[in-house]
């Protein structure tokens, strides 16, 4: 059999895992998931992926050379230890070695916007439309804003293990404190949950983001209006700032909120404003492998 990729997509509720055909397109041969139940600590989560892989190999009746892992924070190249982690309890923890030990295999460590952008990149949307693509940037739009940069089919994740961290470039004042301890992070402006919160500010009433995306598309409610406004405005001077950076030749994005349709044309047309040049030519575009990309980009970490 060709190289086969193992990849594994670690969440605070779900632990999922995937074996697929190194090539073009992306057919698992198995996959699976457990759940985390991050609660009970982080020696239980190990455990939890040990349990996890042997489900894998005895389903399968194969045995990994190498396993990608994304995760929802990241590795600091120094520390060894990992960061930046919703699942608290993954954060100040040598999550690398100590998978190693646990699986008596090599493993490869990405967070999970960046296994999305290359996802997206080897077997989604970027293949589809601008396959060639070199530089792709992958945004995560949902509870957190996040994203991923690939070059040349590969992460990006820099000197401190942040690449692709725009969530937490400043936005506006107006999206106020943020978890990170600045004020006025994009994250704090374009999250789902920092709509919804500027909303219930406008209404006085608490919606959710589809339903505050339904009553602006059928012209009823001037809130819901403003929200959408504020958030393709924003959405344009937010994404402007990495287009200037990295003039990437593809954007892809995901997550809940990328799924507003108003971000593809009021979206775009606030990007094409305030970008450094007299015209917009970079596609902007919805994904293509919606719940796989995590697991499957943490499988492509290893092709």
């Amino acid at each position: 059999m060709d190289q086969l990729l193992w990849g594994i997509d670690l969440g605070g509720t779900k632990i999922e895992g995937v074996i697929l055909p190194a090539g073009q397109e992306a057919l698992p041969v198995m996959r699976t998931r457990i759940d985390t139940e991050s609660h009970k600590g982080y020696r239980h989560i190990l455990s939890q992926i040990r349990s996890l892989v042997q489900q894998m190999q005895e389903r399968s009746g194969l045995r990994p050379d190498r396993i990608g892992f994304g995760t929802p924070g990241v590795l600091d190249p120094v520390l060894q230890t990992m960061k930046n982690c919703n699942s608290t309890a993954l954060n100040g923890e040598p999550l690398q070695k100590d998978l190693e030990e646990v699986l008596q295999v090599p493993v490869v460590l990405a967070n999970d916007a960046n296994c999305f952008a290359l996802a997206e990149t080897q077997w989604g949307i970027v293949q589809q439309k601008v396959p060639g693509a070199q530089l792709v940037f992958g945004i995560i739009m949902g509870t957190g804003v996040g994203g991923g940069i690939v070059v040349n089919g590969r992460v990006w994740n820099g000197r401190h293990g942040i690449g692709g961290e725009w969530g937490h470039n400043f936005l506006d004042e107006s999206g106020g404190p943020c978890y990170c301890g600045k004020t006025g992070c994009v994250e704090t402006v374009l999250s789902g949950p920092a709509l919804q919160r500027f909303y219930f500010e406008q209404s006085g009433h608490q919606r959710s983001l589809r339903e505050i995306t339904d009553r602006h598309q059928a012209g009823t409610d001037p809130a819901a209006t403003r929200t959408i406004d504020r958030l393709t405005h924003f959405f344009g001077k937010a994404v402007s700032v990495v287009t200037n950076l990295l003039d990437p030749d593809v954007i892809v994005v995901g997550g809940g909120v990328g799924n507003i349709d108003a971000l593809y044309d009021a979206g775009i047309a606030s990007l094409r404003k305030n970008i450094f040049n007299n015209r917009l030519d970079v596609p902007v575009l919805k994904p293509a492998l919606g719940d796989s990309a995590g697991v499957f980009g943490a499988a492509a970490l290893i092709g």
